[in-house]
């Protein structure tokens, strides 16, 4: 990702900029969280530490973490929304998360998904930062 990106987009984890009704269109429709119910997603969201991926004021990523903040984290409902994919937004958006400062004693990340055929995309994480990609159909941890 070039720096003139980097100056247009910016991370945050304040829960009151996230657009919730734009999570919640994108989830429900998504492959791991179809038809997922409104409240749901917010109850989620009240239980996580949540990144929004902002252009201006407009929210255009999101993802969360579930963590007890030393011993494990699970990455989840990490999305870009289509229009802004294919700029590098997405991986800036995650290395972002896993050097978060809050989580730097993490010592095992969990990424669930039902879509391995990308894990060549992830391998430098998954041995920088110890991550281990769950696959959703296997439905073993």
């Amino acid at each position: 990702m070039n720096e003139e990106l980097k100056h247009r987009f910016y991370i945050n984890t304040d829960k009151s900029k996230l657009d919730i009704q734009m999570i919640h269109d994108f989830l429900q429709t998504s492959y791991w969280a179809e038809n997922i119910p409104l409240a749901t997603v917010e109850k989620s969201i009240s239980n996580s530490l949540c990144f929004g991926l902002y252009e201006d004021n407009q929210q255009v990523g999101f993802a969360r973490v579930i963590t007890d903040y030393a011993t494990s984290a699970l990455l989840k409902d990490v999305f870009i929304l289509e229009p802004y994919r294919g700029q590098g937004l997405g991986k800036w958006f995650v290395e972002y998360i896993l050097e978060y400062p809050e989580l730097q004693d993490v010592q095992r990340w969990l990424l669930g998904t039902g879509n391995t055929s990308n894990t060549n995309s992830v391998l430098p994480w998954i041995v920088k930062y110890n991550v281990i990609i769950h696959n959703k159909t296997a439905q073993i941890w």
